[in-house]
């Protein structure tokens, strides 16, 4: 789960960490009075959206006065913005944060994050600060100093003095920088982050560290135990379906193709998808009903998979564990009278009472195709995406 950078930055204060003074605003004569109660002579208005690359998009304006801050502001309020990062169709600015123009001396790069294959936080830091640290990341990774945090230890601050002399700060940076290191790993074990950014970091011309920018992202499995980091959720910047899926506890992940798949289990649901890849089609979504499906998650299931147009064929490939084949059948059954599946969905059950399953589903009188196998199931649900059935 993301949140918006002025949720961020909230966050970033609470923890000790210095941030630029800024307002959300949801309407023009919101920003107006918000730049009024910031004062000075300029503000930055930017774009509130779950997505990197605003800058580049048009997604921040500097306004050197009031009637700049509510042109900008209402430029962006009401539109998507479309980044890098956002995806075609981009991300609803539902928000803009007025904040105050900072005086910039050199702008640096602060993140941290689980490096899942060492068990360890890892602290990244970079001179080279700003809109373009992706291609630093990726033309010269030389430029990103790194240390990993041992989380009986916590951060060291020998680790943090060693990161000030690598981004060439001077004793009273270096004493600030350690304090904001301390702070975000406070703020990211007590909040279960998974990711934390400060891009750019800037040294201001009073020699002092700010974040002028901040990302993150809280984990999602463990959002039942943080229900106030829960409350800043902002559905409208997240799939739809997937949001939907999460209310019947569905694990959803729209794709680009034209064949929905239903599967019961993360590893079977790609094993699924890259047979279908294997055999020339291309998959609409990763969805796990989960081991304990029932007849009214499948309902919901098949409720999601129809909903999107492009969608031309179904696979359900269910490996009858936990639960019993013949009951996912009766579920199937019932989604596809329920939602009026006027597509071909191919079925493949394996396992309890798989005889009983296809039996049930042989004499439904509905256009369900019947498969043997995995291999049987993708070639039959290919071809039925391309009219073939």
């Amino acid at each position: 789960m993301n949140l918006h950078e002025y949720q961020a930055k909230q966050l970033f204060s609470n923890y000790g960490i210095p941030v630029s003074h800024g307002l959300p605003a949801y309407t023009v004569e919101e920003a107006e009075q918000n730049a009024k109660t910031l004062g000075g002579t300029g503000w930055v208005v930017k774009a509130q959206v779950h997505a990197g690359g605003r800058g580049k998009a048009g997604g921040v304006k500097l306004a050197k006065s009031i009637d700049e801050v509510k042109e900008y502001a209402d430029a962006m309020l009401g539109t998507q913005l479309i980044t890098k990062q956002s995806g075609p169709e981009g991300n609803p600015i539902n928000c803009v944060l007025i904040q105050t123009m900072s005086d910039i001396e050199s702008e640096l790069y602060l993140g941290m994050l689980v490096d899942r294959s060492k068990r360890r936080i890892v602290v990244m830091g970079s001179r080279a600060g700003g809109m373009d640290i992706e291609e630093v990341a990726s033309t010269e990774p030389e430029k990103i100093f790194t240390f990993f945090i041992n989380p009986i230890l916590g951060v060291q601050e020998y680790q943090c003095r060693k990161m000030g002399f690598e981004l060439e700060l001077n004793d009273l940076q270096r004493k600030q920088l350690s304090v904001s290191i301390h702070g975000l790993y406070k703020l990211f074990t007590e909040k279960d982050l998974s990711l934390v950014e400060i891009n750019p970091l800037i040294i201001t011309k009073n020699g002092d560290i700010e974040a002028l920018d901040a990302k993150v992202s809280v984990e999602d499995n463990a959002i039942f135990r943080q229900k106030e980091m829960e409350s800043l959720r902002d559905e409208s910047q997240e799939n739809e379906k997937e949001n939907a899926a999460k209310r019947f506890d569905l694990n959803f992940v729209a794709l680009d193709g034209n064949i929905a798949c239903m599967v019961n289990g993360a590893g079977l649901a790609m094993a699924t998808m890259d047979i279908i890849k294997l055999h020339g089609g291309e998959p609409a979504n990763f969805l796990d009903v989960g081991g304990g499906a029932t007849k009214e998650r499948v309902s919901e299931a098949f409720k999601l998979i129809v909903s999107d147009p492009k969608v031309k064929a179904i696979l359900v490939n269910i490996f009858g564990g936990i639960v019993r084949c013949d009951l996912i059948a009766e579920g199937i059954i019932h989604a596809v009278k329920e939602v009026g599946v006027n597509v071909p969905v191919v079925v493949r059950l394996q396992g309890t009472n798989v005889n009983e399953g296809k039996q049930l589903l042989n004499e439904s009188d509905l256009k369900i195709i019947s498969a043997d196998d995995l291999t049987d199931a993708a070639n039959k649900v290919v071809e039925a995406s391309k009219g073939g059935n």
